[in-house]
């Protein structure tokens, strides 16, 4: 008599299929979004098309719809998780229990570490901005995503400034701009730059320089004096 194929133990339950379903489906639409952001960062948003994203990962036009909505959808989620990203990460700051001077040099040196490693996010960012950042408008998270970057700044701000050590008046939104600006321009410009001035910014040997640049850009800025904030 054969024996009897015993099911999962009490102690090891099997996974409910509805818990199944809800892996398979965040699994899915991940796979969607790592594809989908290498598409749009190499062709543009005009340039990329769905049905070759669904083909690289061999699922249908419709199974894309049906996560994202539309092409908009999906590009739209791509920038979100884009942003997402680096506002992970900031949010890892331990500005609570670093020195100011300190806190905001990691912060810009967290800044320039991930630009640099992420290409695609800055080739996205270019592409919106030729689209007059018309899907990061109707984006209902975007907002909420990036506030607490700038409330990050503003905290690093008011603890130097109670300490004595941060002596300008300098507004976060401002800051953030001045840190954003020169990590990101030394990614998208990287090609033209070298063509010009026979100089790659993004070159290895050069990393800790405009690495250490940028902090002391930041920490001079911030300990200049009195400015008015705008």
């Amino acid at each position: 008599m054969s024996a009897a194929v015993s099911g999962p133990s009490p102690s090891q339950p099997s996974p409910s299929r509805p818990a199944r379903r809800t892996r398979d489906a965040a699994r899915t639409r991940a796979e969607i979004l790592k594809v989908a952001t290498r598409e749009f960062a190499r062709l543009g948003y005009a340039g990329a098309r769905v049905d070759e994203i669904a083909a690289r990962i061999q699922t249908t036009k419709r199974m894309i719809y049906y996560y994202f909505g539309s092409k908009e959808g999906l590009f739209t989620a791509v920038l979100e998780e884009a942003y997402a990203v680096i506002r992970r990460k900031e949010q890892q700051l331990d500005v609570e229990h670093s020195d100011p001077v300190a806190a905001i040099r990691r912060l810009a040196e967290l800044t320039f570490d991930h630009h640099e490693a992420h290409p695609d996010f800055i080739r996205l960012v270019g592409i919106e901005n030729t689209h007059q950042a018309e899907h990061l408008a109707a984006s209902e998270t975007l907002g909420s995503l990036n506030s607490p970057a700038i409330t990050v700044i503003e905290r690093i701000l008011e603890a130097g400034r109670a300490e004595g050590v941060f002596t300008a008046d300098v507004d976060a939104l401002d800051l953030h701009a001045m840190i954003s600006s020169f990590c990101f321009f030394r990614v998208a410009n990287r090609y033209t730059f070298r063509a010009i001035f026979g100089r790659d910014l993004t070159d290895p040997a050069r990393h800790e320089h405009y690495r250490t640049m940028l902090g002391d850009m930041v920490i001079a800025y911030l300990t200049s004096g009195d400015r008015p904030a705008a």
